[in-house]
Order: C-alpha cells, then structure tokens, then sequence
C-alpha cells in the first residue's frame, strides 16, 4: 500500500487515482473515518478526468497508530507532506466536518503559502469552532464533548454504532430510510482506527478556533451545509464561516444530514463538480 512519512516519522496511507496531468482533487475525511468515507465522490471525480487523492489523517485508517500529534496543525501538516510528496498542484481540497478544518488550516498554512491551491471546499465543517464559550455563546456546552469521550473510552465500538445509526445520517429522523451497510461502514472505518487518535482528536474538532484560518483564506471557497445536520450545527458552522471569508459562497441544503456526502451523494457531487469547473 502507498505511504508517505512526515517529518515527524509518521507514516501517512493514501490513494492516488487517475491520470497524473489532471487536475488534482484531494478529499479530506471526517472524525473518525478514513479516506474510505470519500469513495462517491472519487469514483466520480476519476470518471470526469480529475486526478483524485486522499489520505488517512495519522491516527485513523491505515495510518499509523502514533500517540501525538493528533492536532489540527499536525492534520494539515500532515496534508502538506501528501501534496509535497505527489506534487500537487492547481489542487483543490474538498474537506468534510474535521475534514473542513483541516482544509481551512492547510489552505490558512500551506496551500495558499506554497501556491499549489486554486479552491477550497468545506462540507458539514467544523469551523470557525464548536465549543461554547463566552466569545462563541451559540456554540455546543463542553459536556456534549465530554460526553463523546466518556463514550468512546466506554464502549468504542458501541458509540460508533450508535452514531451512524442516529444522527450522523439522520437516519434517527421519523420517516428516514435507514442502510445498514452504511452504518457498519462507517462502523468498520471507526474500528480501524486508534482509540487514543480518535479521544484526542475530539479536542482538535471541538476546541479549535479557526476564525483566523477563514479570514486568511483568499481562494474561492465553497461552504456546503445541511440544516439538518445533528452534528455540526448550521447556525455555528456554515453561517458564521461564511461572513470570515474574503471570497466565499454558501449552498445550504434543506432537510439534509451531517453525512449528506453519502446519503445524497448525486446531489452533493453535482454541486461540487460545478464549483471545480467555473
């Protein structure tokens, strides 16, 4: 399997599909799944002759199961070494919930720095931050994080059933189809997995303040958002995210779920192939 290492020593799993002179797609996966949860979108994009790259965040997948590091600045540095590695250039990066701060950092950090971004995507994001506090009073109390990680140190493998099983997908929602394939998917990219990567990384999703990341973006950058979304909340996430950045557009989606990339993927994948494309 194709690895790169950091330079911290940590090697990093990733997929590198289609034509090397295309123009790259890169997908940055959500808490805590792998590049794995990306396979709709780059099916797709691959098809409509991109070039398309995703990687395991350390910690998750494939990566290796190291015990530091598991931080939003470590998570686009980690990027980074992919994009060095491949050469990627023209590159835009599309990121999903933890994924979408990552893209905010990388692109704040290295992307727009290095000139190697043309756009940004982020879906269902977790900028500009979750967490409550007396500067972000809309945000979610503390103890709704706590409560994640009581849970996964309890029973890992029962909470990463339950979530897709409820919220995650909006299958908990009175009329919702529910797949139970997609469930034990996200169950089976979970469980592979470290558990230290995924505790610690509860603090990196939640309690990062990316206000400076989103102001100093200057790429054309498009925030996709459900209003349904269980897990990230709209009214902190997308509306705020979309009045810090310098050139950004807002697509909200009526009654879709956090994970609205799988469940109305043909939506979503449409969408984004028009934003690649303009």
């Amino acid at each position: 399997m194709p690895y790169i290492t950091t330079k911290d020593h940590v090697e990093i799993f990733y997929k590198d599909w289609g034509s090397k002179d295309a123009q790259p797609i890169m997908f940055h996966h959500g808490w805590p799944l792998s590049s794995d949860d990306w396979d709709a979108q780059m099916l797709f994009f691959v098809q409509q002759g991109y070039r398309v790259v995703a990687h395991d965040r350390r910690g998750h997948g494939r990566s290796a199961q190291v015990c530091h590091g598991h931080d939003m600045d470590h998570y686009a540095a980690d990027a980074f070494a992919v994009v060095e590695a491949l050469d990627l250039r023209n590159a835009v990066h599309i990121g999903h919930s933890t994924g979408g701060g990552e893209v905010a950092r990388y692109v704040a950090k290295h992307g727009e720095p290095s000139g190697r971004t043309a756009k940004a995507v982020l879906v269902s994001a977790v900028p500009p931050l979750m967490l409550k506090t007396e500067a972000n009073p809309e945000g979610l109390p503390i103890e709704v994080f706590d409560g994640f990680r009581a849970a996964l140190a309890a029973n890992r493998a029962q909470f990463f059933t339950d979530v897709p099983a409820g919220p995650f997908y909006g299958f908990n929602r009175e009329g919702a189809t529910t797949h139970p394939g997609v469930i034990q998917n996200w169950w089976r990219q979970g469980m592979m997995g470290s558990a230290l990567a995924h505790y610690e990384g509860i603090k990196a999703f939640s309690e990062t303040d990316q206000t400076g990341d989103l102001e100093s973006i200057s790429v054309p950058t498009l925030v996709l958002h459900g209003d349904d979304d269980q897990i990230v909340p709209i009214a902190d996430a997308a509306l705020k995210s979309i009045k810090l950045l310098k050139n950004g557009s807002l697509k909200v989606y009526p009654g879709f779920p956090h994970g609205m990339l799988t469940t109305n993927a043909d939506i979503l994948n449409a969408d984004l192939l028009a934003f690649v494309k303009a």
